[in-house]
Protein backbone atom coordinates (compact mmCIF):
# COMPACT_ATOMS: atom_id res chain seq x y z
CA UNK A 1 0.00 0.00 0.00
CA UNK A 2 1.22 3.48 -0.82
CA UNK A 3 2.02 5.62 2.21
CA UNK A 4 0.89 9.24 1.82
CA UNK A 5 2.53 12.03 3.75
CA UNK A 6 0.86 14.93 1.95
CA UNK A 7 0.00 17.60 4.52
CA UNK A 8 -3.05 18.66 2.50
CA UNK A 9 -4.92 15.50 3.60
CA UNK A 10 -6.38 15.20 7.09
CA UNK A 11 -5.46 12.36 9.43
CA UNK A 12 -8.94 10.89 8.79
CA UNK A 13 -8.49 10.89 5.00
CA UNK A 14 -5.11 9.20 5.33
CA UNK A 15 -6.57 6.61 7.73
CA UNK A 16 -9.51 5.75 5.44
CA UNK A 17 -7.16 5.56 2.46
CA UNK A 18 -4.65 3.33 4.24
CA UNK A 19 -7.28 1.22 6.05
CA UNK A 20 -10.45 1.39 3.96
CA UNK A 21 -13.61 0.12 5.61
CA UNK A 22 -16.11 -2.10 3.80
CA UNK A 23 -13.96 -2.52 0.69
CA UNK A 24 -14.98 -5.32 -1.61
CA UNK A 25 -17.96 -6.72 -3.43
CA UNK A 26 -21.24 -8.16 -2.15
CA UNK A 27 -22.20 -11.27 -4.08
CA UNK A 28 -25.89 -11.24 -4.95
CA UNK A 29 -26.18 -7.60 -3.90
CA UNK A 30 -29.69 -6.19 -3.78
CA UNK A 31 -28.46 -3.12 -5.65
CA UNK A 32 -25.34 -1.62 -7.17
CA UNK A 33 -24.59 2.00 -7.96
CA UNK A 34 -21.70 2.95 -10.21
CA UNK A 35 -20.43 6.39 -11.06
CA UNK A 36 -17.33 7.76 -12.71
CA UNK A 37 -15.80 11.13 -13.40
CA UNK A 38 -14.35 11.39 -16.91
CA UNK A 39 -12.37 14.49 -15.89
CA UNK A 40 -10.24 12.77 -13.23
CA UNK A 41 -10.81 9.10 -14.07
CA UNK A 42 -12.17 8.06 -10.64
CA UNK A 43 -14.76 5.26 -10.72
CA UNK A 44 -16.81 4.12 -7.70
CA UNK A 45 -19.10 1.16 -7.31
CA UNK A 46 -21.33 0.79 -4.22
CA UNK A 47 -22.97 -2.55 -3.35
CA UNK A 48 -25.99 -2.77 -1.04
CA UNK A 49 -27.62 -5.59 0.89
CA UNK A 50 -30.99 -4.40 2.18
CA UNK A 51 -32.90 -5.51 5.26
CA UNK A 52 -36.28 -5.56 3.57
CA UNK A 53 -38.29 -5.58 6.81
CA UNK A 54 -36.58 -2.44 8.10
CA UNK A 55 -35.94 -0.88 4.66
CA UNK A 56 -32.38 -0.31 5.85
CA UNK A 57 -28.84 -0.98 4.70
CA UNK A 58 -27.77 -4.27 6.26
CA UNK A 59 -24.43 -4.37 4.44
CA UNK A 60 -22.57 -2.04 2.12
CA UNK A 61 -19.28 -2.44 0.28
CA UNK A 62 -17.39 -0.48 -2.34
CA UNK A 63 -14.86 -0.86 -5.10
CA UNK A 64 -13.07 2.28 -6.19
CA UNK A 65 -10.44 2.97 -8.76
CA UNK A 66 -9.03 6.38 -8.06
CA UNK A 67 -6.91 8.62 -5.90
CA UNK A 68 -6.50 8.62 -2.11
CA UNK A 69 -9.45 11.00 -1.68
CA UNK A 70 -11.70 8.80 -3.84
CA UNK A 71 -10.87 5.72 -1.76
CA UNK A 72 -11.25 7.60 1.54
CA UNK A 73 -14.62 9.10 0.57
CA UNK A 74 -15.89 5.70 -0.60
CA UNK A 75 -14.86 4.19 2.70
CA UNK A 76 -16.49 7.01 4.66
CA UNK A 77 -19.81 6.89 2.79
CA UNK A 78 -20.10 3.20 3.63
CA UNK A 79 -19.45 3.96 7.31
CA UNK A 80 -22.07 6.71 7.31
CA UNK A 81 -24.73 4.67 5.45
CA UNK A 82 -24.42 1.26 7.13
CA UNK A 83 -27.43 0.54 9.33
CA UNK A 84 -29.37 3.58 8.16
CA UNK A 85 -32.78 3.37 6.53
CA UNK A 86 -32.80 4.07 2.81
CA UNK A 87 -34.52 7.41 3.46
CA UNK A 88 -31.78 8.40 5.94
CA UNK A 89 -29.01 7.21 3.62
CA UNK A 90 -30.42 9.19 0.69
CA UNK A 91 -30.04 12.36 2.74
CA UNK A 92 -26.27 11.91 3.13
CA UNK A 93 -24.42 14.62 1.22
CA UNK A 94 -20.95 15.28 -0.05
CA UNK A 95 -20.61 17.81 2.77
CA UNK A 96 -21.39 15.08 5.34
CA UNK A 97 -18.64 12.92 3.83
CA UNK A 98 -16.07 15.74 3.70
CA UNK A 99 -16.92 16.92 7.22
CA UNK A 100 -16.49 13.41 8.68
CA UNK A 101 -13.10 13.21 6.97
CA UNK A 102 -12.13 16.54 8.55
CA UNK A 103 -12.14 18.23 5.16
CA UNK A 104 -10.71 17.63 1.72
CA UNK A 105 -8.51 19.85 -0.40
CA UNK A 106 -10.81 21.95 -2.65
CA UNK A 107 -9.50 20.21 -5.76
CA UNK A 108 -10.63 16.85 -4.27
CA UNK A 109 -14.18 17.82 -3.21
CA UNK A 110 -15.57 16.17 -6.35
CA UNK A 111 -14.59 12.82 -4.78
CA UNK A 112 -17.10 13.31 -1.98
CA UNK A 113 -19.73 14.14 -4.60
CA UNK A 114 -19.00 10.85 -6.37
CA UNK A 115 -19.29 8.84 -3.15
CA UNK A 116 -22.62 10.38 -2.08
CA UNK A 117 -24.01 10.19 -5.63
CA UNK A 118 -22.95 6.55 -6.14
CA UNK A 119 -24.84 5.65 -2.95
CA UNK A 120 -27.93 7.50 -4.21
CA UNK A 121 -27.71 5.65 -7.54
CA UNK A 122 -27.53 2.29 -5.72
CA UNK A 123 -30.64 3.17 -3.68
CA UNK A 124 -32.45 4.35 -6.82
CA UNK A 125 -31.55 1.08 -8.58
CA UNK A 126 -32.88 -0.90 -5.60
CA UNK A 127 -36.18 0.95 -5.70
CA UNK A 128 -36.54 0.29 -9.45
CA UNK A 129 -36.65 -3.47 -8.81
Amino acid sequence: MVKLTNNSYSKEVLDHFSNPRNMGEIENADAVGELGNPYCGDVMKIYLKIDKKKDSIKDIKFQTMGCAAAIATSSMITELAKGKTLVEAEKLTNKDVADKLNGLPPIKMHCSNLAADALKIAIKNYRKK
